[in-house]
This record gives structure tokens, C-alpha cells and sequence, in this order.
């Protein structure tokens, strides 16, 4: 009786609940029951709206078996609830998913791997599907939270860790398919659900990081490999999830990276940051490339006060991910990076002086370890700067090389140049050196169409400014940049170092026409560069690698920028070269005289066989023949010697040793060239570059000098000095002269110094140096009573002229320098 009641109730139930109890065998080792599980998937489709019913009950048995630990039938139902997923897609599709994923829940709850595993299982393939219609209401916060826990296991059996762990990462990717092609997609973006799905994947990348830093790099897995290995699924799955992110929610994904590498202390050393961010920029879609960026430079500011070598590994971070950027897309950020880059320099270098202050007369073992770390911050940030400039296009390159060039603090300038007042003169030095050697990177294989677009006007006078400091470094860094602007057909490195070339043509350097708009530089500014090499080969700090930058500065002018008007120009100032050499006003070291000599042999050398005037050559190879056997210390080879004999004197040399501008003049004149020019001794141009770098100008007077000689006279002696200033003079010569009047004319006259042609400007010179003398003389004769001894001489010194006449007193005319 009792039997028959049962088999009543039995047939008694729901249709679903028999068919769902007929797919479990007695036996749960046999499996699924597939007969009646075709017959249930066959109802479910036919009356969709018993899906949620047949869910329920499911996941009633699978909870009822679970506790029970009878994971046979656990395996049973999850199978068939798979099975019903992928056949059903109606719209009564999301109560059954309700269920279904509260028996993954279920599953990932228990203590059991395998189930968490089969859990996993199941959601995975529940992410694969697409759903006719969003869920507007469904949640994954638990399973984002799950998920990411499992990523952490640390189970004590090895292969159960790693096998909950990849199936951790594998839940983390469904979440992610899942809810990205969801239209409520933004959810998973949310800081709180990135903070802790970032994290995991990273903590798995790391831990194979770790061993694979040791072995070398890995080889490319199979997929196989893939499957087995949490750090390279880790690694798809944290691609991703990156590649996927938009605009508005890449902030959030990349945050997380940086308070992981904080947490776990991985910017010193910083290979697995730099691992994470090759991938992060790789990626991303290109155009959001400069969120990434402005989230590092956002990170070093606030790590500005850690230790060297963590900020020298964000900084590192930020060189590689530039590097990418800067071939793409970077966006408004690229100022933002160089201003940004530009301030923790000054920051580092006011750290390291701070140390080196603070540790005066003490021990300075550990000062001096964190001076280095420093340096490494600095030189750190010099490559990124560099390297960052060198791969962007031309256009913003001459852009951020006039920013840098902003930001170079000269003396005596008020311009946007970074604040290093309080860094006094060591530390303006060394920002100075660096910015100099980050302008150098950035311009490197700089190739401008015109020598204009290279060196415009405002770019040029300020990188002039700091080759008239006395600072040899500095001055070195000035040709440097000058040479990587100037060489468009990359001839430097056929002419590095100062020689005697015995064949130019077997350099095989390359040249094209001078164009019209290199010709008119020259008209313009070559003066200005004429100028600097000549004022730089008068510095007494020169060393060997001065000299060779000068000559390489020379070599590439005649290369790139010479016609016959500059050759002309060059050779007055090799001349002009040669007797700073001779007559050594300036008392210049022997080995600064010798080594002018020698780059005056080299240049004059090259320049002979680069135009290909016969008898020029044979001048020039005759006198650098007559120096190799008589005066071998005039020739590159031997003064840059260690050790090289230097004369006592230069005086007593004969002129055959010397290169003479009347050979010269003729040896080309007879080949066309314009030569009359050459008998113009070359006097550098007087600019305020001079008051700019701390330096005297060479000519920042014009004094008439007269000397009293003693004689055997019974009147006074005059011992005093007398001034006689300009006005005095000015309202002698013209006492009728207005003021506004005069100013005007001086103004008109500084104006035709600076734009009329050399020989006009000579010849005015000449002529008004004359009338000076005459005037001059004329008012000594009514003013001053000559002494009766005649003995006396007058000494007048405008420019470069001198004139001896009249008994001499001293007299200085400020303002009469522009005569």
C-alpha cells in the first residue's frame, strides 16, 4: 500500500520536477541520463515559461547535494544546467539564469577546489553567451569578488593552488566578456571592482615575473601552455581587459597598477613595472595613450619625495611608455611631459646640493651614495626627455627644442627659464649641463629642410648665450647641438677628431647645392657663428675635445652653408685664429696657442681640398710640411699628445711656419675668387651676449690712451690721468648739436651695424677714425699744452685701428664704441 501511495504521489507532481528527477541515475557514476535529459531540454524549449521552475528545482537539489557532499550528482546537475543554457534563449531565459548562477555561487562558496572549479566552469560558458536583451538588474559584485580571491590561493598542494588560481583568472575573463557586452558594460569599470580584479591579474604576472627573470626570457607558448600557466592568462586577461576600456573608465584601470607596484615595492627594481606598462601602452587603443602618461607624471609627482631610485624607476616607466606613445597619438600632454620632466630635474638637483649642504664636515660615505642615486634621477630623466623629443614629429620638435631652450638659465636674463636662484652657482650649472644634454638628444637626427627652420633667430641667440660662459662643458654641449642642427647629410662622424686629412675625397662626404635660403642665413647670422667660434678658441680652459668640436663646427659650415662669399669669410677667420696664436693679447697657456695653430693647420687643410684651388693646396700643404719638420707642436697629431714638448715661445718663428693672407689672396684670386676682402683683418661683432654670460666684451670701450714718457724737462711732470668723456667731445666737436638729435643718429648708426654690408661698415670706420684723429688733434692743440720733450707718443684705439701722433694722456669714451 505504502508503494502504491508513492508511485500515486509520483505521478502526482509537476511534469518538470519528474523530468528533472529522470536525469539522475541511481548511480551517480553512470552520468547523466541523456534520453531523459533530451526529453527535458525539449520540454524546457516547448514551454519556455517553465524554465524558471525547472531552475529552481535544480538548484534545489544541486544546494540539497552539496551539503550532502554527494558531488556525483552535483556534477550531474551543473552539466545539465549547462545544457539548458545553451539551448534556451528566449526571453524567460533570465529567471533560469537567476538560478543558475545562484548554484555557481554555490559552488564557488564551498571549500571543495573541484567544485569551485566546475563552478568556474559553468560561468564561463555563461559568459559566452549572447543575450537577446540586456539584464538591467543583475549584479556581479559577488562573483568579482570571488573570482579575485581565488586568484590568491595558497593552498599548500602546488597543483591545486595553481589550478584554483588559473580558475580564478578565467572567471575574472567572463565577468569581464560578460559585462563589457552587457549594455550596463560601465558597472565593472567602477573603481571598487577594479581594485581588486587589476591587483589579481598583476599578482599572478608577478609571481611567474619573478622565475622567469632568473631563467631568461620564456619562449612563446602553445595554447596548452596558456591553459597550465596563470601568469601568461593572467597576462591575455589583463590585455583584455585593457584593449576593451574607453575613454571615460581607462583612469580606473590603470590606477590600481600603481598602488600595486607601491604596495608590493616594485619600482626598485622596476623590471615588472616596466613589463606592465609595455603591456598597458600596447594594449590600449592608441589615442588614449596620453590618459596613460598623465597618469605617471600624475604618479611622480606624488612619489616626489620617496628615494631616488623609486623615482628613478617611475621615471623609467614613463621613458618606455613615451617611447611608444611618441608613435602614435600622444595628445595635448607632450608640453605637460617636458614642463613636468623640467621640474623634478630641479627638484633632484636640489636634493642632491641639500644632501651635499647638510652633510659639510661630516662623513660622506652614505651623502655620496644618495648624490649618485640622484644622478641616476637626473640622467633618468635626460633620456626620457631626450628620447621622447628625438621620436616626435619635426614640427613639435622645433617646438619643444625652443621650450627646453626656454628653460636654460642664463645670467642676466629674465625669461621663463627654470627658477634655480635659491640652487646658487653650482646648482644653475648643473641644470644648465642637463638641459644642454636633453637639447642634444632631442636633436638628434634633427633633419631640417633649411638651416633656418633649424636655427630660427629666437632658438639661436639663446643657445649662443651659454658658449661664451667660461665653462668648457658647456661651451662642448653648445657644438654638439650646433653640429647635429647644422649636418644634414651626416657627415660628423667622417670628421670626427682634429687630423691633417691627407685626401678629403676619400670621406666620401655628402653635399648638395647651398640653396637660397642657406645663403641668405649666412647673410645673416654668420657673423654671429663666425663669432662664437672665434670667441671659443680664446677661452684658456680649451681641452683636446674644445678643439675638435670646434673644428668639426668649422668643417660643417663649409660642407652645408658655404659659397664662395663664406669660404672668403672662414679663411679671415682662420687667419684671425692664427694670430690670436701670435700675438697673444690675451695670454693664452702655450698648449692654447699651439692647439689654435693646429686648429687653424686641420681646418685650412680640409677647406683647400674642399675647394679644389691648386695653389691654395700647395700653400697650405707646404707650411703644414715645413711645421712637421720644424715646429711639429703646430699640428694636430702632436700637440693632443700626452705627452708633447711645447716651445717657450712663438716670437722667434719664421713665416714660413705661419699660413699668410697675401699667398692666400693670391693663390685664389687667380682661380675667380673675390679676394679684396681678405685684407680686412676679421673683427667679431659686439652683441649683449657678452652682459648675458658674465663676460667682458672685447670691445665695451674705445679709449684713446696717451702716455706721459718721463724727460729731462724742469716743468711739472703731469702725473694725473685726465677723462675727457664722449659728451665733453661731442659738445667740443658740435656745440650746437641737440641731444634728441644725437640720440637719434647713434641709434641709426647701431642700426647700420647691425644689418649694412662688412666692407661699407669697414670703410665708414676708416674714414671716421681718420676725422677723429683730426679733430682730436685740433682741440689737444687749443686745450692742452704739449710737454716740451717730444718723446711722447698718442696712442688712439678705435676698433682695431691705431694711430700715433700726439703726446699722450689717457682719456676713455664709453659711448664711443660705435665708431
Amino acid at each position: 500500500l505504502s508503494a502504491g501511495v508513492c508511485c500515486c504521489c509520483a505521478a502526482l507532481r509537476p511534469r518538470y520536477k519528474r523530468l528533472v528527477d529522470n536525469i539522475f541515475p541511481e548511480d551517480p557514476k553512470d552520468g547523466l541520463v541523456k534520453a531523459d535529459m533530451e526529453k527535458l531540454t525539449f520540454y524546457a524549449v516547448s514551454a519556455p515559461e517553465k524554465l524558471d521552475r525547472i531552475g529552481a528545482y535544480l538548484a534545489e537539489r544541486l544546494s540539497r547535494d552539496v551539503v550532502r557532499h554527494r558531488y556525483g550528482y552535483v556534477l550531474i546537475a551543473m552539466e545539465a544546467l549547462d545544457q539548458l543554457l545553451m539551448a534556451c534563449h528566449s526571453q524567460s531565459i533570465k529567471p533560469f539564469v537567476e538560478s543558475f548562477l545562484h548554484m555557481v555561487a554555490k559552488l564557488l562558496e564551498s571549500g571543495e577546489p573541484k567544485l569551485q572549479v566546475l563552478g568556474t566552469n559553468s560561468f564561463v560558458k555563461f559568459a559566452n553567451i549572447e543575450e537577446d536583451t540586456p539584464s538591467y538588474h543583475r549584479r556581479y559584485d559577488f562573483f568579482v569578488s570571488r573570482f579575485s580571491a581565488m586568484c590568491h590561493s595558497c593552498d599548500h598542494d602546488p597543483e591545486i593552488q595553481n589550478e584554483i588560481r588559473i580558475a580564478g583568472i578565467r572567471g575574472i575573463q567572463g565577468v569581464v566578456r560578460k559585462t563589457v557586452n552587457d549594455e550596463l558594460r560601465a558597472t565593472i569599470w567602477e573603481p571598487q571592482h577594479m581594485d581588486k580584479i587589476v591587483p589579481s591579474l598583476l599578482f599572478n604576472m608577478q609571481k611567474i615575473e619573478d622565475i622567469d627573470s632568473r631563467i631568461g626570457p620564456p619562449s612563446s607558448p602553445t595554447g596548452g601552455e596558456k591553459e597550465e600557466n596563470p601568469a601568461l592568462l593572467a597576462e591575455n586577461c589583463f590585455r583584455e581587459l585593457l584593449g576593451r576600456a574607453t575613454y571615460g573608465n581607462m583612469n580606473n584601470a590603470v590606477r590600481p597598477v600603481f598602488a600595486h607596484l607601491d604596495h608590493h615595492r616594485l619600482w626598485d627594481p622596476n623590471e615588472f613595472a616596466v613589463s606592465c606598462f609595455k603591456i598597458i601602452m600596447y594594449s590600449i587603443q592608441a589615442q588614449y595613450s596620453h590618459h596613460v602618461i598623465q597618469e605617471i607624471l600624475g604618479h611622480l609627482d606624488v612619489r616626489k619625495r620617496d628615494s631616488p631610485r623609486v623615482r628613478a624607476g617611475i621615471i623609467q616607466v614613463l621613458l618606455e611608455a613615451v617611447a611608444i606613445a611618441a608613435k602614435g597619438s600622444i595628445g595635448p600632454t607632450v608640453l605637460e611631459v617636458f614642463n613636468t620632466l623640467l621640474k623634478h630635474l630641479r627638484i633632484s638637483v636640489d636634493f642632491e646640493l641639500g644632501d651635499r649642504r647638510s652633510s659639510a664636515g661630516s662623513a660622506t660615505f652614505s651623502t655620496s651614495s644618495k648624490e649618485s642615486d640622484e644622478r641616476i634621477v637626473q640622467n633618468a630623466i635626460i633620456q626620457t626627455i631626450g628620447f621622447f623629443g628625438s621620436n616626435l614629429p619635426d614640427y613639435q620638435r622645433s617646438e619643444i627644442m625652443m621650450f627646453i631652450m626656454g628653460k636654460v638659465p642664463v645670467f642676466g636674463t629674465n625669461s621663463q627659464a627654470l627658477d634655480t636662484g635659491y640652487l646658487g652657482d653650482l646648482g644653475t650649472r648643473r641644470i644648465q649641463i642637463m638641459l644642454l644634454r636633453s637639447l642634444l638628444m632631442v636633436t638628434s637626427g634633427y633633419k631640417a629642410t633649411t638651416i633656418t627652420n633649424a636655427l630660427p633667430p629666437p632658438f639661436l641667440d639663446p643657445l649662443l648665450s651659454p658658449s661664451l660662459m667660461e665653462d668648457s662643458e658647456l661651451r662642448q654641449l653648445v657644438l654638439e647641438i650646433l653640429h647635429n642642427l647644422i649636418d644634414r647629410h651626416d657627415n660628423r662622424a667622417k670628421l670626427r677628431g682634429i687630423r691633417i686629412i691627407p685626401d678629403v675625397s676619400d670621406l666620401k662626404i655628402k653635399r648638395d647645392k647651398i640653396s637660397r635660403q642657406d645663403v641668405s642665413f649666412m647673410k645673416k647670422h654668420g657673423q654671429q657663428l663666425y663669432r662664437h667660434i672665434y670667441l671659443g678658441c680664446k677661452e684658456e680652459d680649451n681641452v683636446q675635445k674644445n678643439f675638435e668640436l670646434l673644428f668639426t663646427s668649422l668643417a660643417l659650415t663649409t660642407i652645408e652653408l658655404a659659397n664662395e662669399e663664406v669660404v672668403i669669410d672662414l679663411i679671415r677667420l682662420a687667419i684671425a685664429l692664427q694670430d690670436i696664436a701670435i700675438i697673444n693679447e690675451d695670454n693664452l697657456p702655450m698648449f692654447n696657442r699651439c692647439g689654435v695653430m693646429a686648429l687653424v693647420a686641420a681646418y685650412l687643410n680640409f677647406l683647400s681640398q674642399m675647394i679644389a684651388v691648386p695653389a691654395f693646396c700647395q700653400h697650405v700643404s707646404k707650411v703644414i710640411e715645413t711645421r712637421s719638420l720644424e715646429a711639429s707642436y703646430f699640428l694636430p697629431e702632436t700637440i693632443f699628445k700626452d705627452k708633447c714638448n711645447l716651445p717657450k715661445s712663438l716670437e722667434k718663428h719664421e713665416k714660413n711656419l705661419f699660413f699668410l693672407t697675401n699667398k692666400i689672396a693670391e693663390s685664389l684670386g687667380g682661380s675667380g675668387y673675390s679676394v679684396e676682402r681678405l685684407s680686412v683683418p676679421y673683427v667679431p661683432q659686439v652683441t649683449d651676449e657678452d652682459r648675458l654670460s658674465r663676460r667682458k666684451s672685447i670691445v665695451d670701450m674705445v679709449s684713446l690712451q696717451v702716455d706721459i714718457l718721463p724727460g729731462n724737462s724742469t716743468e711739472d711732470k703731469v702725473d694725473n690721468t685726465e677723462e675727457i668723456t664722449f659728451e665733453a667731445l661731442k659738445k667740443a666737436i658740435d656745440n650746437n648739436g641737440l641731444e634728441e638729435q644725437e640720440k637719434e643718429k647713434r641709434r641709426l648708426v647701431i642700426e647700420k651695424f647691425q644689418k649694412a654690408p662688412f666692407e661699407e661698415i669697414a670703410a665708414q670706420c676708416e674714414t671716421k677714425a681718420n676725422l677723429l684723429h683730426d679733430r682730436l688733434a685740433q682741440i689737444l692743440e687749443l686745450t692742452i699744452r704739449p710737454p716740451p720733450s717730444p718723446s711722447g707718443t698718442m696712442t688712439i684705439t678705435a676698433g682695431h685701428a691705431h694711430y700715433q701722433s700726439v703726446p699722450v694722456y689717457e682719456m676713455k669714451f664709453p659711448d664711443l664704441c660705435v665708431y
